[in-house]
């Protein structure tokens, strides 16, 4: 599989004389750029090569031989040119410049970035023409104000030089139109919205703006009591983001003295080009938590039988924050509560937006050693085993780690128990859209990356609110509509990705496949398919537009609540473009349909040959920092690493050979299924939960609870203190990401080096250490020396990763597969000659449209969707205990269409109850034009409020996957009569 070459066309070139050195450029490139190829320095203020040049600040004015000097970086090289850069008179000028524009600078102890040069270009100018602002003569303004309605960012607009950069990087890079210019004259000044102040503005806090900024107007505030330093003074540690799958490259900046981190900037690599979102920018305190578990705890035998062990997670408490959640004043209690581990273990009251009361919790729990511990974890689990079998065995691994635990923690499973009951939270996000991908193309990897968008003609982004969930991906989305690509938005919620569509379809809840079924009906009806890609490159084609054919759009209307014309509008959209793409995330994948819901996007790009060509593929939006990485290295039950069938006795001998023990030849139990198994007679008896949280990101909560209290051993390895670990045995104090090295691979398939800021809190162990420790008392003889060793063994027995390796992954990392990771960034378009089936060719599989398993009813009326917020992760252990994201976001709320509350009598900010089959939660009411009539949505990071007490556990019957985003439920006001739910 290579890329397709596009062909070469030549380039005119010119050649110009700068400072008595000739170069050859391309036309059209800027002096500035012509120069930098020559190591020539122009000075810049306004001028950034990421955004589109402007040449308001003329600091970079040079010689042309003109009446007039012209700015270098918008003035465009000739043939002949002879250029000066540096001559006494330009120096005189730009000397002048800096000495008018520092005249109206605060003084530089006022602001962390005045106090430092490396990271004010207008002071190393002010030093380079060696100009002060408190000696020169000019007369020096000031009153255009501050403000610091952002929690983490501070706006200073007497240092504003109205240099237009974080204009430029709100609108051109993170496509969020945010800032704009305020005022006339003097007064003039940006503004956020309509002149609002930032805080309560649609800033979205991506901090793009302060790394644009060129002067102390927006800077980043201290996080944690860390004061902001120079950067010379700071260690510079280039790691990658730990949230969503965009794996976006970051630089952390620490103070070795407090060893804490001061700030987070965007790093340059092909993916992310140095874009960051809220999360990654600011929401690494989490790690520095004085919540964080720092030893080994044990249960007591007072604590016996097992069960929940707060009112909160038994269900049985109400409060001001939401039934079955704690909540009250913030503090920062916990075991061990310090950085050094030297806490004395007591909390200190309830804790900041509903996490787990350490208080009520850690008494049931003693302090153990790590030999105790680990012995006891290796005891029980191998009685358990002797006794009950390698079925009685089950494991949960975690997207978050990196792919080398992941590896190591499906080895240990399959290797020390002999069970591939092993899973992760694939489970919960894209297990559907991987069986589809398998079944249709040979691989559950994407076919090409979200920068290739800028190559499409259109777009089709659905199923994913992607500028919450994707945030910095979703900036490329926006800059390609800027550009000309089209974007078509299918979703029942009206999200944020709708404000930049070109035409949103919001289709009901759980009607994918007949909307998708319309697209090619009409496709076909007009001929608007690639006959000889179907003919050469897929099978089953006639059985698909025999399934298609009953989907004419007036009866696909019918059904998705799309018009039939718009239906036709986007088919013939799609139809007639050169290159389109398909994104999507867990609208598509989270229904117990989701697997079809894929089959008919495989087709859709398959049938028009809209694959295999730059713009052109299938990309479902990773969730999890590394849910591809780990996927890849074999955390699910069917397959071993690279999804190699554990059920093929060739690919069997393999791993045998290669682990020196005997396997499992049968497919092992799911998430959803293990839990299942917990409450059956045989079933699953001991697990070992790896940074999962399954009793808040599971479905009906009520059936976890019950199945993780029938457990006989749980061992949960985590570093806070989670709901599930209230049912464990054993509870191991782990690393967060920031406090070891690894690999992690993102949703564009790049493989990237995750790299060690600080050291782990008190005892706190490195998570591979503590999975190979275990293994060695279960009695495999592991000796790993570190996460490079354990790499090379994966790639050994993963054919997409060959030819990588620690060394040559490099700053940026490398997609995969790459045949030369010397030489080249990897392979972006995949399938250009063949696909990954065994016969080559795309598997068209037809889908007919079914109803969701629960509708709505006269008791149940309203349809219940699931997702995430921009400032939260999952279930919240994370981001709740950021300062940043739990300031902007700090409240559980239903988002409701506005005449289902005013029908209900409910108001905007009102506490409500929302219930289902299930159970009852209690939140405030967010009234939202994003919502469908008919439809609600809450998003399940707030455990005093947790969605997945409502939600049902049925799944899809290939993926295996929850229907998350479909159930009937209620909403109410609080002083309504409750109505009995089943448990």
């Amino acid at each position: 599989m290579t890329a397709v070459q596009e062909p070469v066309t030549s380039v005119r070139t010119v050649t110009a004389e700068i400072d008595g050195r000739t170069v050859t450029v391309p036309e059209g490139t800027t002096i500035y750029d012509a120069a930098k190829q020559l190591g020539i320095d122009i000075p810049v203020l306004c001028h950034d090569e990421r955004y589109d040049p402007v040449g308001v600040c003329r600091m970079c004015v040079v010689d042309t031989g003109g009446r007039v000097f012209a700015a270098a970086c918008v003035r465009p090289c000739e043939d002949g040119m002879e250029v000066k850069t540096t001559t006494p008179e330009l120096e005189r000028n730009r000397a002048t410049l800096t000495e008018l524009l520092l005249s109206d600078q605060p003084p530089r102890a006022e602001d962390p970035k005045q106090t430092t040069t490396g990271d004010n270009l207008l002071l190393e100018l002010a030093d380079r023409f060696d100009v002060a602002r408190e000696t020169t003569e000019l007369p020096c303004g000031s009153g255009r104000g501050t403000d610091g309605s952002n929690p983490v960012i501070d706006v200073d607009h007497d240092a504003c030089i109205l240099c237009d950069r974080c204009v430029r990087a709100c609108d051109d890079i993170q496509g969020n139109d945010v800032i704009g210019r305020s005022g006339k004259g003097y007064s003039t000044r940006i503004a956020f919205d309509l002149n609002d102040p930032m805080g309560s503005s649609s800033c979205v806090t991506c901090g793009e703006c302060v790394q644009a900024c060129p002067t102390g107007a927006l800077t980043n505030k201290p996080i944690g009591g860390v004061p902001i330093r120079p950067r010379s003074e700071l260690d510079a540690v280039d790691s990658v983001c730990p949230y969503c799958g965009v794996g976006c490259a970051l630089t952390y900046y620490v103070d070795r003295s407090r060893d804490a981190i001061v700030f987070a900037e965007g790093r340059d690599q092909p993916g992310s080009q140095s874009r960051l979102c809220v999360k990654g920018r600011y929401g690494w305190d989490y790690a520095a938590s004085p919540q964080r578990l720092t030893v080994p705890l044990i249960r007591r035998e007072s604590s016996y039988p097992k069960g929940p062990l707060s009112a909160d997670v038994r269900g049985d408490v109400e409060n001001d924050r939401g039934r079955a959640g704690s909540g009250g004043e913030r503090s920062g209690g916990g075991r061990n509560g310090s950085r050094n581990g030297k806490g004395n273990g007591k909390g200190k009251g309830r804790k900041p937006g509903g996490l787990v009361d350490y208080d009520e919790v850690l008494p049931h729990f003693r302090e153990a050693t790590w030999e105790e511990a680990l012995d006891l974890v290796a005891t029980r689990l191998k009685e358990i085993h002797a006794s009950g079998g390698p079925g009685a065995i089950a494991g949960f691994g975690s997207a978050k780690c990196s792919n080398e635990e992941a590896y190591l923690f499906q080895k240990l499973i399959r290797a020390g128990f002999g069970t591939n009951n092993v899973d992760h939270c694939t489970r919960l996000c894209h297990a559907s859209s991987v069986a589809a991908l398998f079944e249709g193309i040979g691989s559950g990897a994407v076919s090409t990356t979200y920068g290739d968008v800028v190559n499409s003609d259109v777009a089709i982004i659905t199923g994913s609110n992607a500028t919450a969930n994707h945030p910095v991906a979703s900036s490329f989305f926006k800059q390609a509509r800027r550009q000309g690509t089209t974007i078509v938005y299918v979703d029942p919620r009206a999200g944020t990705v709708s404000d930049h569509a070109d035409i949103h379809c919001q289709i009901k809840p759980g009607t994918d496949v007949a909307f998708y079924n319309a697209i090619m009906h009409e496709l076909i009806r007009l001929g608007l398919i690639d006959r000889e890609f179907i003919a050469t490159r897929t099978s089953n084609y006639d059985a698909l537009a025999r399934t298609v054919a009953d989907y004419p759009p007036e009866r696909s209307a019918t059904i998705c609540g799309v018009d039939a014309d718009t239906i036709r509008q986007v088919a013939r959209i799609w139809g007639e473009a050169k290159a389109g793409v398909i994104y999507w995330g867990m609208g598509i994948s989270q229904h117990t349909t989701g697997t079809d819901n894929a089959r008919c996007l495989i087709a859709l790009c398959s049938i028009t040959g809209n694959v295999g060509r730059p713009g052109t593929g299938l990309h479902p939006l990773r969730g999890q920092n590394n849910v591809q990485g780990a996927s890849d290295a074999g955390l699910i039950p069917m397959f071993y690493p690279d999804y190699q069938g554990v059920d093929r006795e060739a690919t069997q001998r393999r791993f045998e050979d290669a682990w020196g023990t005997q396997l499992d030849p049968n497919r092992g139990l799911t998430v959803t299924e293990i839990i299942k198994s917990a409450l059956e007679p045989g079933g699953v008896r001991g697990m070992y939960m790896l940074g999962e949280n399954p009793f808040l990101s599971d479905p009906n909560i009520n059936k976890v609870r019950k199945a993780l209290s029938a457990l006989d051993f749980l061992v949960v390895q985590d570093i806070f203190l989670t709901e599930t670990a209230e049912f464990a045995d054993v509870i191991l104090p782990a690393s967060s990401y920031l406090e070891k090295d690894g690999s992690y691979t993102n949703t564009d398939r790049r493989v990237q080096l995750g790299r060690k800021v600080m050291d782990p809190p008190g005892q706190a162990r490195v998570d591979w250490e503590i999975v190979q420790d275990i293994a060695r008392r279960v009695g495999l003889d592991w000796d790993y020396t570190g996460p490079s060793e354990i790499f090379d063994e994966m790639v050994e027995l993963m054919p997409s990763y060959a030819n990588l390796s620690y060394d040559n992954l490099g700053l940026t990392g490398k997609l995969y597969p790459n045949a030369d990771p010397e030489h080249s960034d990897g392979l972006v378009v995949m399938f250009d000659e063949r696909f990954n089936t065994d016969d080559g060719l795309a598997h068209l599989v037809p889908a007919e449209w079914l109803p969701a398993k629960e509708l709505p009813d006269a008791e149940y009326p309203l349809v219940l969707n699931t997702g995430r917020l921009l400032e939260h992760w999952h279930t919240g252990s994370m981001t709740r205990r950021s300062y940043a994201l739990d300031t902007i976001s700090p409240v559980a709320e239903v988002y409701m269409h506005p005449k289902d509350a005013a029908d209900r009598g409910l108001a905007h900010g009102e506490r409500v109850r929302v219930r289902s089959r299930r159970g009852t939660i209690e939140l405030q009411l967010r009234v939202s034009h994003r919502e469908q009539l008919g439809n609600c949505f809450i998003p399940f990071h707030f455990r005093e409020a947790a969605a997945n007490l409502l939600t049902i556990d049925e799944v899809d019957p290939f993926g295996k996957i929850p229907e998350f985003k479909f159930c009937a439920v209620q909403v109410e006001a609080l002083g309504a009569p409750v109505q009995g739910v089943r448990a």
